[in-house]
Parts: structure tokens; sequence; C-alpha cells
């Protein structure tokens, strides 16, 4: 009796496992179609490729059905699937990243602006977070924050141009012409004749 219930469980194992092999290779074969398909431009039928293997409870599937939903142009479908991965993974940054596609491509930028936030308590100093959400604070002239966002930017990228050259600006708005000057002529390292650090420069008395 015991050796027929092990032939039994033995059995079910394998057949668990030819299963599982089967269906990764399905899953694999999925995404394969779908980056050729993304390749050539094709991106509602890259979409369709990951459809045929949905599975709601994938973070890598929504992940990947966001991203190539947002190319296609969906872009409400395209913030479900990223919706659904957060919701997988709360902590994700990534996932929050993709969601930021197809909300701002909806015109939603206060709930973009919700993300970056969201980002900046799981990873304080994500760049991409305080880069977009220093951009936001300069345009409402908002320089005390800018100038945070910015900071942290700088400070892991020194030598990056955009940051760089916002950071100089929100400087000179805070009427820190010294600090200003010295970024100014940063940039100017980077793009010698770059525009907007000469006129700020010329700004400078």
């Amino acid at each position: 009796m015991d050796t027929l219930k092990n032939t039994f469980l033995t059995t079910l194992l394998t057949l668990a496992l030819v299963w599982s092999t089967k269906a990764q290779d399905g899953l694999q074969q999925a995404f394969n179609n779908s980056y050729a398909l993304e390749y050539l431009g094709e991106y509602a039928k890259a979409a369709d490729a990951i459809k045929k293997v949905y599975d709601e409870k994938s973070y890598e599937i929504n992940m990947r059905a966001g991203w190539l939903h947002y190319e296609a142009g969906l872009y409400i479908e395209s913030q479900g699937y990223y919706k659904r991965a957060i919701a997988l993974n709360p902590n994700s940054v990534e996932a929050r990243l993709g969601y930021v596609y197809p909300i701002a491509a909806l015109g939603n930028m206060n709930m973009v602006y919700d993300q970056y936030i969201k980002i900046l308590e799981i990873d304080p100093l994500n760049t991409t977070a305080n880069y977009r959400l220093g951009l936001a604070a300069y345009e409402k002239k908002d320089y005390k924050n800018a100038f945070t966002y910015f900071g942290k930017v700088v400070n892991i990228y020194p030598f990056n141009y955009d940051s760089l050259i916002m950071f100089a600006w929100t400087n000179y708005q805070l009427g820190k012409t010294k600090e200003a000057k010295t970024l100014f002529k940063k940039v100017l390292l980077l793009y010698p004749d770059n525009l907007s650090a000469t006129e700020g420069l010329s700004l400078i008395k």
C-alpha cells in the first residue's frame, strides 16, 4: 500500500514538474515574441503576445504589459497593469516609475507628483523623483523645496548638466549668488557655450 502511495505521489510530482517547465517555457517564448515585435514597432501585437500568458499574480507580466500598452498608446490599460504591479510589490520603485508614464500621458500631474513622493518614501535619494519634484517646485517658484530636491541630485551626480544648471538657477533665485556663480562655471566646463549658464553669469555682478 505504501509503495502504491509513494508511486502515486512521485507521478504527481513528476507531472507537476513537467507542467511547470512547459508553463515557464511558454512564458519565456511569450516574452521573446514581445521583444521581437516591440523591436519592429508592433507595440499592440507585442502586448497581445504577453496577454496570451497573462497572470494577474505575476509582477513581471504586469510590468511588461504595462510598458507595452503604454508604447501602444493605450494609457488607461497601461495604468491598470502598473497599478497591479505596485499592488504585488508596494516597495518597487521601478513599478512606480513605470506607472508615471501613462498617468503623465493622461495629464494627471498631481498623481505623478504623488508617485514621486511615494518613491522618495521608499528611496529618499532616488534621482529621478528628486529631479522631477525639483522641476515642479521651481516652476511654482518654490525655490526652497527646489533647492532641497536638486541638492540631493547634485550631491550624487556632481557633474551632471541637468541637475547642475537647475541647482545653479535655484541658488540664484534664493540670492545665493556666490554658489550660483560657481555652479554656472561648472556647467560651462561641460558645455563651454551654454546659453543658460552664460546668461546666469551675466546676471551676477
